[in-house]
């Protein structure tokens, strides 16, 4: 019998947040993604902090029916969500509730009431700035003088995701460089100097860099056939990277099948587990 197709499921799930929403769009989004042919179409209000913004995201919610989620600390304007939400009918879920009820109980103490705490302008927003800041000083092999103050180092060619994941490291605290292998251009001499920071190498398959890179190029308009693309030609891109990482005993990640989270997910693993040569 042939296989019935089925059609995704669309709804409504408004985020409200008296902070950035950037907790509650994760958890959101992770929560959505354990259900197949599910989309959820997000309403983000970041920064509410008042019975006036609150009223204006009620109105919203009334037009758009469907799920509620909230970070809400004020008590009071906790309660108009909720109270508004029941009048309305709509489910209000306080996607903190739990986790913190359960801290509450361990550890004994009384909660703060100050909202974006974890946003604070200390110590650890200073470091992770400077870190931001030298991921884009050192993108694609820029900054070569002072690799040796990266943390991490990420190798790889053209299109396997250096920079994005440079970056998202950056956002945690992570100082990355990364160095492109590029045929006919030379490593920098730097990069095998390096003594104390993670260098990791990135792979992936040949048809997906293809693919890739197909699409860049149709991004930039440009359609002209070049060993960029060529088959034999990126199949040796990839031998040769790989063979490199062999030689110098670099941790390797395959970034064939991972997202760039999932990619820096594993650099943090290898930052706290050690440098051993291993392939992830």
């Amino acid at each position: 019998m042939p296989t019935t197709a089925r059609f995704a499921t669309y709804f409504h799930v408004h985020l409200v947040s008296d902070s950035t929403g950037e907790t509650l769009n994760a958890m959101a989004r992770a929560v959505c993604a354990r259900f197949e042919n599910v989309l959820p179409i997000e309403h983000i209000y970041a920064l509410v902090r008042s019975p006036r913004q609150l009223e204006r995201a009620l109105a919203d919610i009334e037009d758009a029916p469907g799920v509620v989620i909230h970070t809400i600390v004020d008590d009071t304007l906790r309660a108009m969500l909720e109270d508004g939400c029941r009048k309305l009918d709509m489910p209000c879920i306080a996607a903190l509730d739990p986790l913190v009820s359960a801290m509450l109980r361990y550890l004994g103490v009384p909660l703060t009431r100050r909202v974006g705490v974890q946003h604070a302008m200390d110590n650890d927003y200073f470091n992770r700035m400077d870190a931001l800041n030298y991921a884009i000083g050192h993108d694609d092999g820029q900054g070569n003088q002072d690799l040796d103050q990266a943390d991490v180092v990420l190798v790889g060619v053209s299109r396997t995701s250096k920079t994005p994941t440079c970056i998202y490291l950056a956002h945690r605290g992570v100082r990355a460089a990364n160095v492109p292998l590029v045929p006919g251009r030379p490593i920098p001499d730097k990069l095998f100097e390096l003594k104390n920071a993670l260098i990791v190498g990135l792979t992936i398959s040949p048809d997906r860099l293809i693919q890739i890179r197909r699409n860049r190029l149709l991004s930039l308009k440009e359609d002209r056939e070049s060993s960029y693309i060529d088959t034999d030609a990126v199949r040796d891109e990839t031998v040769q990277a790989r063979r490199l990482y062999e030689r110098q005993g670099w941790p390797v990640i395959d970034v064939t099948r991972r997202s760039v989270e999932e990619t820096a997910a594993q650099v943090m693993n290898l930052l706290h587990g050690g440098h051993g040569q291993i392939e992830v």
